[in-house]
């Protein structure tokens, strides 16, 4: 596992409610010493959880946007190309959406800002569309 959650858990800074979703297959209790695999293990949980959410939450909306970072659902984009210092860079304003993201608490979002000097793709879905 890399990323934000085992740079805290190797900090001692764990995130408690994180730790919620782990459920060990082998019986045996958690415990605070995690290893690789029982972090990779809530990985897997977690990401399946959120396609879980994914698919149910789909037909709310509008738009799929998908950025380097990031993927979202929306039902208001708005898009602008920008430049500064000779640099072109994507603004996207999202309105009512959702983020894939696995270290966020909550992922229905209001209003949302995106920057971004990279590819940004978005896609109309069609009303109905399945997966």
């Amino acid at each position: 596992m890399v990323g934000p959650l085992r740079d805290l858990w190797t900090r001692g800074k764990y995130l408690p409610n994180y730790l919620e979703l782990i459920q060990r297959t082998d019986g045996r209790p958690l415990s605070m010493s995690m290893n690789e695999e029982d972090l990779e293990r809530y990985e897997s949980q977690v990401e399946l959880q959120i396609y879980k959410e994914y698919r149910d939450v789909l037909p709310m909306f509008r738009y799929v946007v998908e950025t380097e970072r990031r993927f979202y659902l929306a039902n208001k984009v708005d898009l602008n190309t920008r430049s500064s210092d000779g640099a072109t860079y994507f603004e996207l304003e999202l309105e009512d959406a959702w983020v894939w993201d696995m270290y966020r608490p909550a992922r229905f979002l209001q209003n949302v800002r995106v920057l971004s000097f990279r590819d940004v793709n978005i896609e109309e879905l069609e009303p109905g569309t399945p997966l």
